[in-house]
């Protein structure tokens, strides 16, 4: 058996073969051109001069993969015919040449039919249709600025690092100068290691530090100024790419909005090929780390276009690289503070809440929700801690009954900043007057337990089908209300915040 049998004639023929010998496996031809067969035979080609379009002719051949290239809808019929009788089980593809037939019985005989013309005019409308205006006017704003900042939302992901790493290639391929910045750290010890070990150029920017070194400002992963980084409400932003649906308005000069992707990563992989930009190793790897860990390994929200993206940037990255990222080791403190969630966890029904109390590394909340979604019966998770002043929430659901993104948006988006996905999210709220209470730091922490927990189990309640049994630990009630009713008289409340994400091995849980 042959491992590709080519059927017919032209140039074409003769170009194709030429690259299959190159290959493995082994490659026949059937031709009824004498000279195509001379040619064919002399550069060591196996070829049988007979008319492909006769099934006499092809009857003691067998194959797995069967090519006809003809240019006329005549002999293409005729060959694919005779293909289709006597190799009815092997894959068929025909190429159709200058007549370009559309033909219902060419489409019921073949596997597969290559259109060049086809093919060739979706190349042009995908550049100068919609989706090419769009990129031309995203090159347009790059042109216009000399220095870029581009800006990762709070406590970058790996999508957002990659996306703006990207984002930078493409703007110093039309001229710009670009500095990938974020707010906040990276603390998770996968996400550091994915800095650290692929050397990212990546600036930390202090609380108050501006903007003004630039004339350009990108923002990726995220779409608004003040939220979900530190930049100025009223600052003038002139690109905006995000895969998250935004919750108000987006105002820049270039705008794409994609919900249908689970990753930004995968629209700079589109970017990348539409502005012909090589990629290198490093925003290869980058960008398919990035797809992987916002789409969970491509078991959420992913979409036929983040694997086709994967696909597109596998043969450039270093899977070598990646192994290594996804194996860093785990700091004391990160252990800790699961090991704190483990003992003070609280489970209700399907639901577990755990408070760890002082924090020092915020995103190993999101690690012990994680842990703590792979107990026996348990179908969400909520793990909550202080830490200067703030305290901060990472919760996970699985199964059908919890949309924990929209819960933990009901829970606490009217007393700090919250959003998220429907199998994770984040808050932080503002401790206010409750971080300034002049008692033991247990009577604190007693008091942001109930809070978060009592109106996390009411938001359950309001917004899924979770069962739960509404049995809380013994506090001192009066204490309680006595301290509510302080923070009441003196009319502080708990503060609205700039939603701010949460930097885990996941994906950012908060959304704008």
């Amino acid at each position: 058996m042959v491992d590709r049998l080519v059927l017919g004639s032209g140039k074409l023929v003769q170009t194709i073969v030429g690259s299959l010998r190159d290959q493995s496996g082994s490659v026949r031809v059937v031709t009824d051109d004498g000279a195509l067969a001379t040619t064919l035979q002399n550069e060591g080609t196996a070829v049988e001069e007979k008319d492909p379009s006769n099934p006499d002719a092809l009857d003691e051949l067998a194959a797995e993969f069967v090519v006809v290239f003809e240019e006329t809808t005549k002999h293409v019929l005729a060959t694919t015919r005779a293909a289709r009788e006597a190799f009815p089980e092997a894959y068929l593809l025909a190429y159709v040449g200058k007549e370009a037939p559309q033909c219902e019985e060419l489409e019921t005989l073949t596997d597969r039919i290559a259109n060049p013309y086809r093919e060739t005019a979706a190349h042009i409308l995908e550049r100068v249709g919609d989706a090419g205006q769009q990129m031309q006017q995203l090159s347009r704003v790059l042109r216009d600025i000399d220095q870029l900042a581009i800006v990762a939302h709070n406590n970058p992901d790996p999508d957002a690092i990659a996306s703006g790493t990207a984002l930078a290639r493409l703007a110093s391929a039309a001229g710009c100068d670009a500095q990938v910045c974020y707010h906040g750290e990276i603390t998770h010890q996968e996400n550091r290691a994915f800095v650290n070990v692929l050397d990212l150029d990546l600036r930390q920017l202090a609380p108050e530090e501006t903007f003004e070194a630039f004339d350009g400002l990108a923002l990726v992963d995220h779409s608004r100024p003040g939220v979900n980084n530190q930049i100025p409400v009223d600052s003038t932003v002139d690109v905006v790419i995000d895969h998250h649906p935004p919750r108000a308005p987006v105002d820049a000069r270039f705008v794409d909005l994609r919900s249908a992707v689970g990753a930004t990563s995968t629209l700079l992989v589109d970017y990348l090929d539409r502005f012909g930009v090589a990629l290198d190793e490093t925003v290869a790897t980058a960008l398919l780390f990035g797809i992987h860990v916002d789409t969970q390994a491509f078991t959420r929200e992913a979409s036929a276009v983040d694997f086709e993206a994967a696909a597109a940037l596998t043969s450039d990255a270093d899977l070598g690289v990646l192994e290594r990222i996804e194996s860093p080791s785990f700091t004391s403190t990160t252990l800790e503070t699961i090991a704190s969630a483990i003992r003070h966890r609280h489970i209700e029904g399907e639901l577990l809440m755990s408070g760890v109390g002082e924090l020092h590394e915020r995103d190993a909340l999101a690690q012990a929700a994680d842990r703590l979604l792979t107990l026996d019966n348990i179908t969400t998770t909520m793990v909550y801690g202080v830490k200067d002043g703030t305290i901060y929430v990472s919760a996970r659901s699985r199964g059908v009954d919890v949309d924990i993104g929209e819960t933990v948006r009901e829970a606490f988006d009217q007393i700090g900043s919250a959003g998220g996905h429907v199998d994770m999210a984040g808050a932080q709220i503002d401790l206010g007057i409750l971080d300034a209470v002049e008692e033991r730091e247990q009577s604190l922490l007693e008091v942001v337990k109930h809070v978060i927990e009592d109106r996390f189990l009411d938001a359950v309640k309001a917004t899924t089908t979770l069962q739960t049994t509404a049995v809380f630990e013994e506090f001192d009630s009066e204490q309680y209300l006595v301290r509510k009713e302080r923070t009441t008289t003196e009319n502080v409340s708990l503060d609205r915040l700039s939603n701010s994400g949460e930097d885990n091995n996941t994906s950012r849980e908060e959304e704008t």
